[in-house]
């Protein structure tokens, strides 16, 4: 018995050891990063009160096929589209200068979600090697869906 679930033990510790997660960083970290190196970046803009965004890191950003296509081929980014995070995009810099961080659910909307014109939530944005979009994908996406369209 104590074989077994020694056995048991290693075998779980290795399926967690290769369990993979996008590398996720900011905007800014990702346009630092293209500067060094030319790689599109994957933005997830996202809000804290969106259950289809939820659903995406759920059941999407959880997939392996996903993680791995992301990280192999996009500087991957996190961007709460309604967060305080200050971007600095070409020359601008975008704030959110109604951010409450005292607010439950909704908050006032980040001035780059505005300056990218991101319609609804969740929105994935591609920018290509030299910053620029290139696409955006609006709504929830299986891993399948996701993958046809990046």
């Amino acid at each position: 018995m104590k074989k077994l679930f020694l056995l048991l033990t290693i075998t779980f510790l290795g399926l967690t050891a290769n369990a993979q997660e996008i590398k996720w960083m900011s905007f800014n970290e990702a346009i630092a990063a293209q500067k060094k190196e030319a790689k599109p970046i994957f933005m997830d803009a996202f809000t804290d009160w969106c259950g289809p965004c939820k659903m995406l890191d759920k059941n999407t950003f959880s997939d392996a096929k996903v993680i791995e296509y992301i990280n192999k081929n996009y500087y991957a980014v996190k961007f709460d589209a309604e967060g305080n995070e200050e971007i600095n995009y070409k020359g601008t810099k975008y704030t959110n200068p109604g951010y409450n961080s005292e607010r439950k659910g909704r908050n006032a909307t980040h001035d780059f979600t505005m300056f990218l014109r991101i319609p609804g939530y969740p929105s994935m944005v591609i920018f290509g090697t030299k910053g620029d979009v290139t696409k955006v994908i609006v709504g929830y996406q299986t891993p399948q869906q996701l993958l046809q369209q990046i």
